[in-house]
């Protein structure tokens, strides 16, 4: 196998790769210390010495074309992995050319410090241009052997690692070590559960997990020639050439390798690399082998491996020592590499039930600090091909990097927008008026959600502009706050239980599609329009919608172009269910694992019953549905029928209307990177409360932040229980979620209030402020704190 990178050295290495004969890849082994050996000088070419070039190891495999997909074409010719590593190991040398070198050629560390510094923008220009994964080349190899047989168990290694500390004697241990990690053969001999046995299943890996982690528990407590072993192990296994597909055994050996705690250390990273790159370019079976045996390994290791990926990422994207590392243009598949085989451990998560970690820890923070809109046009440029981007892996991009993308891809097509507005007026010869550049609703109170409707179906074309309202009769200038407060106000009105649009339900706290046909479902448009809009716009909305209906709103991602198709129709189940309608989903639970004669006891048919305006009606779940009995032979399929036609079928034009009024606004390919949570976070705001962070981002009027009745206020607020932390968030800023940004991004302020101290807390829930009147003791703050915020409704008390 043919692995293309350069040969680099890595100074102060911690756990270096031993060589046959006491070299570390380059650099001479003392006792006690590692002596950096001499650097050959460049040979010439055509008469004139290249100074600027590193000289490299001649080519000994039979193909010696480098892999394609370097950055943008580079000329240079970089050795392959199993050159770089050939002298390593000189066992090699009777299967191979009989033109090995001697001496492994090592570029001086100082070239690499002699590269022109990398500055952001470059560095992320290379990084943009990294290219997929180039297809291994296959050489020929011998069939593979059959297992050596090793009777070592656990309890054996850990009595030797115990003699070892006791005596000094490391000499059992080490030989453990040396043989188990020679090759993947003995890595399956060493932690097979029986070498008889295939273990061929996706279910069980076959894998003795915990004499696995017995062993890299202790490999870090040993001496370094230990360490050192186990890498030149490492290493001599990835030589090894392969014909044909990877066997299970090929696989186990990967999945134990990937556990090794040493990859932790960058001074390993050019192994760790490799072998996340032969893991990368494994086949599509293989891959979902990993996935589904990466599952079943503990919480604790699973997020040790996850965070490892992700480190190496960061690191690779911006070293803290430059030097540690080849230069990115020769290690341009690294970060592939890594994202490729992170994509399996999320792919693993999803596959469990309940996820292993929250969705949450795969982001990487690292990103937020990148071209994140280049990312997102190389994307859109060159989809999931031809060029690597993270856009093809949006798992690792935070919740915040993706609302960047969102709102400067809002940006464009607002600037694009009233350009077009503009064009059209000069080309028309008329003047051009500011107005024109915004999306501008004059509403009146009285008939708030009629005259919104109205205005933004005759403005559908100005959607995309920035959001100005006016409430008629009334002087004010949009500063934010009017905007805020159409959101507010139509927000309550429309979901409103007597509005008869939405149903609230008390168990589940949050609103479902009223199942009500009518002739019109404009005002279902509206709502999608109106959720577009807040995000288009950062508004936070006071919504309590389940998480099924995000998922729906993603289904699909962009509108279809064929009007036929039908949208807002997801894949649900009873959990769906459960969120909405517990009650109703524990009753089906119930028919699920009854042990009696379901068709006598429950004496139900294939058919539902709705309430509509005082009339049952009923449907049948599928044709006939009224004449098929539910039996223990039919209840799984009854079950799915019932939640499908409460989740999609019996609100499928209502969620149609309002999917499409989302998308109205909301019609960027950056959705496609959002998980429905996500898509919920960006409309609701994140229920995490840092009532810390939002007294550090407080602003004050009035009064200052050393005030006593400001120290009061904290004292009491941070005491209070989460509950009463949401009721003064919701009292506040009408909501009781936090932007996706952080408390930061609240614009939270303290006014003085100079009523009397009689009074109760205001709240200017349009401009996130509080009123405080200057109390003059902690305990009449608190009292009247809580009556404040415990009995607020909407902007009076109730």
């Amino acid at each position: 196998m043919s692995l293309q990178t350069p040969p680099a050295a890595t100074a102060g290495s911690d756990l270096p790769a031993v060589t046959e004969k006491g070299s570390f890849l380059g650099y001479k082994m003392g006792e006690d210390s590692f002596v950096p050996p001499s650097v050959e000088e460049e040979e010439e070419e055509d008469g004139e010495k290249e100074k600027e070039k590193e000289k490299l190891p001649p080519i000994l495999t039979a193909s010696n074309t480098a892999a394609g997909g370097l950055e943008r074409g580079a000329k240079s010719q970089f050795s392959t992995f199993s050159n770089f590593i050939s002298t390593i190991n000189q066992k090699k040398e009777a299967a191979g050319s009989s033109s090995s070198p001697t001496q492994l050629v090592i570029p001086n560390i100082k070239n690499v410090r002699d590269l022109p510094p990398i500055c952001l923008d470059v560095r992320q220009k290379q990084r943009i241009s990294i290219d997929t994964l180039p297809p291994e080349p296959k050489a020929p190899v011998p069939p593979e052997s059959s297992l050596p047989i090793r009777t070592k168990t656990m309890k054996d290694f850990q009595e030797d690692m115990e003699k070892a500390k006791s005596s000094g004697d490391w000499k059992a241990v080490h030989d453990f070590y040396l043989t188990t990690f020679d090759s993947f053969l003995e890595l399956n001999a060493a932690f097979k559960k029986d070498v008889s046995l295939p273990f061929s299943t996706i279910e069980d890996s076959g894998i003795n997990a915990k004499f696995v982690n017995a062993v890299y528990d202790a490999l870090l407590n040993t001496p370094q020639d230990i360490q050192k072993s186990v890498l030149k192990g490492i290493i001599n296994g990835l030589l090894q050439e392969w014909k044909g597909p990877r066997t299970k055994d090929d696989l186990r050996a990967y999945c134990i390798l990937l556990q090794n705690p040493q990859f932790s250390n960058t001074s390993t990273y050019v192994i760790y690399a490799h072998l996340l790159r032969q893991i990368a370019t494994l086949a599509e079976a293989d891959h979902h082998f990993l996935a589904h045996w990466f599952k079943k390994i503990s919480q604790r290791r699973f997020k040790q491996l996850v965070d490892r990926l992700l480190q190496f990422i960061s690191l690779r994207l911006f070293p803290a020592k430059p030097e540690e590392f080849p230069p990115m243009i020769k290690c341009t598949w690294w970060i592939p590499s890594a994202t490729k085989v992170l994509a399996l451990f999320n792919a693993a998560n999803s596959l469990a039930n309940p996820a292993i970690i929250p969705y949450m820890d795969f982001y990487n923070s690292t990103l937020d600090h990148i071209d994140l809109m280049e990312e997102y046009h190389n994307w859109q440029c060159y989809g999931n091909s031809h060029r690597f981007s993270f856009c093809q892996y949006p798992f690792i991009i935070s919740i915040a990097a993706k609302k960047v993308i969102i709102q400067r891809d809002s940006e464009q097509q607002m600037i694009s927008m009233a350009r077009q507005s503009l064009v059209d007026k000069v080309s028309r010869r008329q003047r051009p008026d500011m107005n024109m550049l915004f999306l501008n609703l004059k509403v009146r109170r009285m008939h708030l959600v009629s005259d919104s409707l109205d205005e933004l179906t005759r403005k559908r074309a100005d959607l995309k502009k920035k959001l100005k309202v006016t409430f008629v009769g009334e002087a004010g200038l949009d500063m934010g706050g009017l905007t805020k407060e159409w959101f507010l106000l139509l927000i309550r009105q429309i979901f409103h239980p007597d509005y008869g649009m939405f149903t609230y339900h008390k168990d589940s706290h949050c609103h479902w599609f009223s199942s009500y046909k009518c002739d019109n479902y404009s005002e279902f448009r509206l709502v999608g329009a109106l959720m577009g809009l807040a995000v288009y716009n950062s508004i936070t909305l006071d919504i309590r919608f389940p998480p099924c209906c995000y998922k729906k709103l993603l289904s699909p991602p962009i509108v279809p172009c064929d009007q036929n198709t039908p949208v807002g129709i997801s894949d649900v189940s009873l959990d769906d269910l459960c969120h909405i309608i517990p009650e109703l989903a524990h009753g089906l639970s119930e028919l699920l694992s009854y042990e009696d004669n379901v068709e006598e006891d429950f004496y139900s048919t294939f058919q539902v019953f709705q309430e509509e305006f005082g009339v049952i009606k009923s449907y049948n779940l599928k044709p006939g549905g009224d004449k098929i009995p539910v039996t223990a032979q039919n209840r799984k399929e009854y079950v799915q029928l019932y939640v499908d036609f409460i989740l999609n079928k019996s609100i499928y034009k209502q969620f149609a209307a309002f999917y499409y009024g989302f998308h109205s606004v909301c019609d960027s390919y950056a959705l496609m990177l959002l998980r429905p949570e996500e898509v919920e976070i960006l409309v609701c705001g994140s229920p995490e409360l840092d009532m810390y962070a939002l007294q550090r981002n407080t602003q004050y009027d009035g009064y200052l932040k050393t005030d006593l009745t400001i120290r009061y206020f904290w004292e009491v607020v941070l005491g209070f229980p989460l509950d009463l932390q949401k009721k003064l968030l919701h009292f506040t800023t009408g909501s009781d979620r936090v932007p996706v940004g952080g408390m930061a991004d609240l614009n939270f302020k303290i006014s003085k209030s100079e009523t009397s101290t009689n009074w109760l807390p205001v709240a200017h829930t349009c401009f996130n402020q509080l009123c405080l009147p200057p109390y003059k003791s902690k305990k009449e703050l608190k009292q009247k704190l809580i009556i404040g915020i415990s009995n607020a409704e909407g902007f009076g008390l109730e």
